[in-house]
């Protein structure tokens, strides 16, 4: 037997059912500091800085995810087709 049950909700509607924080408030705060600290030039929040972490080595770092979403793609197609199969 099997039982669905649809519940139509708003995230907030949601966040509220769950007795979720509402942290709307905090993330604008933090999101302004942040704004305000780039456009001052603090030290570390300078566009480069930010994007450091992500371009670590360079070209080779985007060659890997490259390869990685290759093959995320080519094993959901091979399993798509072993499906159709049976």
């Amino acid at each position: 037997m099997k039982i669905s049950v649809d519940v139509d909700l708003t995230p907030e509607e949601f966040r509220r059912t769950l007795g979720l924080p509402d942290v709307s408030e905090i993330q604008k705060e933090m999101v302004e500091q942040f704004r305000q600290q780039m456009l001052s030039g603090a030290e570390g929040y300078d566009p480069m800085s930010l994007m450091k972490p992500y371009l670590n080595s360079g070209l080779t770092s985007m060659e890997a995810m490259q390869k990685s979403f290759f093959n995320m793609m080519m094993s959901g197609g091979s399993t798509e087709t072993e499906k159709n199969k049976k």
